[in-house]
């Protein structure tokens, strides 16, 4: 892999506003994509999440979350610091902690498909439309793409995913206007915990790639409009 520091990626802060969270880039606010999509879900989505939270509990379901959260952190961590020299993978996999073991595989059987590196932890941002932050962006495959690296605590379904998929289209978005490149690709990189540990990888590009693209879009006007009659 060959780190081409090709673009000047800049930096950001996060605040929040009425509890929504937002990026400051260049003394402009713009809303996270993470926060759109959230804003913006479906109404089936959102009672699947109750539905799963009233069979398990509060407790137990933020229990889970937490967990999640706090090794989904690390393993992104860990991963940047290899992408950016900080590490070495041979240190990665010589370790028994859960987030070690699942940045190696990821880095072993995804990363290694990375032929050129332009940036891990890049902040991104779309003319006063939204912003957010991709795991990286680079070659991929031989394609300009941005990568996303995610923990589940079960393997995923495609269909399953599509948010995932919403996100990288955005992202790819805002790389190809603010730096005039030609991102045609999403690979999304998931790794389950201990023991299992299963790696997967998915790609969205082609016409399936616009299409969310534009459906992210869609979902930028519908949170426009909900924060005009907020």
């Amino acid at each position: 892999m060959f780190w081409n520091k090709k673009f000047n990626y800049p930096p950001s802060t996060r605040t929040s506003i009425n509890g929504a969270r937002y990026y400051e880039i260049n003394d402009t606010k713009l809303p996270s994509v993470t926060e759109i999509l959230k804003a913006t879900e479906s109404e089936h989505k959102k009672n699947s999440l109750l539905k799963w939270r009233q069979k398990i509990g509060d407790k137990e379901a933020n229990r889970i979350m937490q967990v999640s959260s706090a090794r989904g952190t690390s393993m992104h961590k860990h991963i940047e610091d290899y992408l950016t020299g900080q590490v070495k993978l041979e240190f990665l996999a010589s370790e028994n902690e859960e987030s070690l073991i699942m940045s190696e595989q990821i880095i072993q059987k995804g990363i290694s498909n990375l032929d050129e590196l332009w940036g891990a932890e890049v902040t991104l941002s779309y003319p006063n439309s939204y912003a957010g932050t991709a795991d990286a962006s680079g070659i991929y495959g031989g394609k300009q793409s941005i990568l996303d690296f995610k923990q589940s605590n079960k393997p995923k379904k495609r269909d399953w995913i599509e948010d995932y998929f919403l996100q990288i289209s955005a992202y790819a978005l805002a790389h190809n206007k603010t730096y005039d490149t030609q991102i045609s690709q999403g690979v999304i990189l998931v790794c389950t915990p201990p023991p299992e540990t299963l790696f997967q990888e998915f790609i969205v590009d082609g016409d399936e790639f616009i299409e969310y693209q534009k459906k992210f879009l869609k979902k930028v006007e519908q949170f426009n409009l909900l924060i005009q009659n907020s």
